[in-house]
């Protein structure tokens, strides 16, 4: 069965071809290149056979989305299993190619935004195989097999993932490492012949996950170098890999890490991958914008007037005295703040981390009312309420737990070690998962409830169904994507947030359920500079739940100026953690401006096309948010450097043939005897689109610590 597909979108061009009823083979990746005619198509299908060359197969290498060791790929296969060591390496013949649902009828075929599948059989291995690859309206791609077992003998898959070509010149490598509290930190390396393997192991995303794994032209930048990017949307355990054989070819994949028997198919049973988004594009923004686009064409998606969010959870922590909390929204209502979300501590006998968990129910020896007199008074004070859950997770000491030992993630006759004091609860176990769709859905039908902030505080560690030990990450995940899908559909008011340890779950498939992320427990300016414009690889600022914090970092203890703190929080959707009642005067003063300049600002800084510039020191961050008619950039000096080596600050994005009146912004802008000339100009200065990107503006002097704003208006 031959074919010939084009697919172009978003300026992005996928050309897949198969011949001989193979498996879809990618012959192009990458800058959109009109409609292929018949000829053209066969022209490059020819141009893109492999040489034979000595001590390899007699026929050349033959590289399908899923790749197969049978056609002289020497890297890893995309299916790896069997049935008790036979079937192993199946012989696959495509049997229908449709489009949109509908069978393919021309033999070349160019289209935009569309869907493809393949449908492949192997008759001797008893498997079927279906690949989808879809081409989105924003220039995204993305892949997805269904692996199916018909015969009568169990069929164990050890991995199934897909993988993308990628031209020889890409090779450098990019991904994502870090920590708790330092999540989503680039590292960069060379793809040399073998496998660059990232795996994550932590049954959720994680904090050191790869994130997105870039292979690019040699010192790709922001705004430079053709790259080829792949993000595994999958919240349990993944996977992502670039790789390189002696004979030059390349490409990079992903897909879930199955952990031993979690891919085991019985007769008739199927295993889907996640989906593998996969972006092609001259320089990090261009990819990070096609991401941005997507996101905000979701469905749930939230517009951009978003709710200034008071979070209490720095101010008081587990000490949940009513009155002080009330006294904390009479005061976050006074400085123009549309969301209060009470945190942990609220439910059963949880205060401290020590036990509760897992007890949905409020407690009545801190709120013998109840939450209404909370709730009513945050409402009258026209702000939404918002509550934390953490719904996967269980305290040894809590009513379930004693209740229903065996609803506990556990190996045969052992609990797993502890985290943060608590267990896992085993959704995928139909009581559990009962349990707490019918404990939250109760609270929130009780009390109203606008906002949820959903945590997830501990890695799956020995992650299995008890009593007999079997492995349940895969079984976990898709049960909290069926647990969220559900409250979603009984109260689609309510808006979710998935916070995990911070940042540790952040991927497009938990992002296609939830409206916000939390970044990092860590609201350290210096390192939410860092995070926040790296989680922007990815998330859009909407998304990015990003606050102003106390003076003194909880987590680094640091002390940082009010205004640094909030010229930060201001590139995300802007919250407070605070306890407002130990802040000065002059400090609420503050920071009523900043709420005041957010309001006014955030249709620009929450929906505009975001630009990063590469600068020549890591401690300097410069930014921008560019709309038709405004922009706003920011400058952030982090630690020492010498800054009177910056040079001129060019401001990407915007319209060459119009004209911007540039002024600085912030409450406490550059001392003027550290400005440049122009910035001391009353009214800013006026000048052209084409000049603040090609000659650009000198830059201020800052101290470290320290950012300011710049307003681009386009008259």
């Amino acid at each position: 069965m031959d074919s010939r597909i084009a697919l172009h979108a978003g300026g992005v061009s996928l050309l897949l071809a198969t011949e001989q009823g193979r498996l879809p083979e990618v012959l192009h990746w990458g800058a959109d290149v009109g409609t292929v005619d018949e000829g053209g198509f066969d022209a490059i299908v020819d141009g893109n056979r492999w040489p034979v060359v000595p001590n390899t197969p007699d026929e050349g290498l033959i590289l399908a989305v899923l790749p197969e060791g049978r056609y002289g790929w020497q890297g890893k296969p995309g299916l790896i299993g069997s049935r008790d060591g036979l079937d192993w390496t199946p012989d696959w013949h495509l049997t229908d190619i449709l489009i949109d649902g509908a069978p393919l009828t021309d033999a070349v075929t160019n289209l935009g935004p569309s869907v493809l599948t393949y449908r492949a059989a192997a008759e001797a291995a008893g498997l079927a195989l279906a690949i989808t690859v879809e081409m989105l309206p924003q220039g995204l791609v993305r892949a997805r097999a269904e692996l199916t077992n018909l015969g009568e003998q169990p069929y164990r898959v050890d991995e199934l993932t897909l993988a993308f070509p990628v031209p020889a010149q890409a090779r450098e490598v990019m991904d994502f490492a870090g920590r708790w509290g330092n999540e989503r930190i680039p590292q960069r390396r060379a793809l040399t012949v073998g496998t660059h393997r990232r795996e994550a192991r932590h049954g959720r995303t994680g904090a050191d996950s790869a994130y997105i794994l870039h292979l690019g032209d040699l010192g790709f930048g922001f705004a430079h170098g053709q790259i080829w990017s792949v993000h595994t949307a999958w919240s349990g355990n993944h996977l992502h890999f670039a790789e390189r054989d002696q004979s030059g070819a390349q490409l990079i994949g992903g897909g879930e890490l199955l952990l031993p028997g979690e891919g085991t198919l019985l007769h008739g049973a199927s295993y889907a991958t996640p989906w593998l988004y996969a972006n092609w594009g001259v320089g990090l923004d261009v990819q990070a914008g096609r991401f941005h686009d997507f996101l905000r064409d979701r469905d749930i998606h939230t517009d951009a007037d978003r709710p200034v969010t008071l979070n209490v959870w720095e101010a008081v922590y587990f000490d949940h005295d009513p009155d002080r909390l009330l006294d904390l929204a009479e005061r976050a209502a006074l400085l123009g703040v549309e969301r209060y979300v009470l945190d942990d501590g609220w439910f059963g006998s949880r205060r401290d981390d020590h036990s509760g968990l897992g007890d949905w129910v409020v407690s009545t020896d801190v709120w013998p009312g109840g939450l209404h007199p909370l709730v009513d008074r945050v409402h009258q004070l026209a702000m939404q309420f918002g509550l934390w859950f953490e719904p996967e997770m269980v305290n040894i000491d809590s009513d379930v737990a004693r209740q229903h030992p065996e609803w506990i993630m556990q190996p045969a006759g052992r609990l797993p070690i502890e985290s943060r004091f608590q267990q896992v609860l085993n959704l995928s176990v139909d009581g559990a998962f009962q349990h707490v769709l019918g404990q939250m859905s109760a609270v929130f039908d009780e009390y109203g409830i606008d906002y949820v902030k959903w945590d997830h505080n501990r890695d799956l560690i020995d992650a299995c169904t008890a009593p007999l030990g079997r492995p349940a990450v895969h079984a976990q995940t898709l049960a909290f994507y069926r647990l969220l899908d559900e409250l979603r559909a009984r109260h689609p008011h309510i808006e979710f947030e998935s916070c995990s340890s911070g940042g540790a779950r952040i991927d497009l498939e938990v992002l296609q359920r939830t409206e916000r992320v939390w970044v990092s427990d860590n609201i350290d300016p210096e390192e939410r500079q860092r995070m926040l414009l790296w989680t922007g690889q990815l998330l859009p600022p909407e998304l990015m739940g990003s606050h102003i914090a106390s003076g003194r970092s909880h987590t680094t203890g640091r002390l940082h100026d009010l205004d640094f703190r909030a010229a930060t929080a201001v590139s995300g959707h802007l919250g407070v953690e605070w306890d407002l009642g130990l802040a000065t005067d002059d400090e609420l003063v503050a920071l009523a401006w900043w709420i005041d300049w957010y309001k006014a600002n955030r249709r620009v800084l929450l929906t505009g096309r975001v630009h990063r510039v590469d600068m020549p020191d890591d401690d300097v961050v410069f930014k921008g948010v560019v709309t038709r008619n405004r922009a706003i950039f920011s400058l952030s000096m982090l630690q020492v450097t010498d800054c009177s080596n910056l040079g001129r600050l060019h401001f990407p994005g915007l319209d060459d043939e119009a004209t911007y009146r540039v002024t600085m912004s912030g409450r406490n802008p550059v001392p003027e005897a550290q400005r440049a000339p122009w910035q001391a100009a009353e009214g800013g200065i006026q000048v052209s689109g084409r000049h603040l990107a090609r000659v650009g503006l000198r830059c201020p002097v800052l101290r470290p610590a320290t950012a300011v704003l710049f307003e681009l208006d386009r008259l």
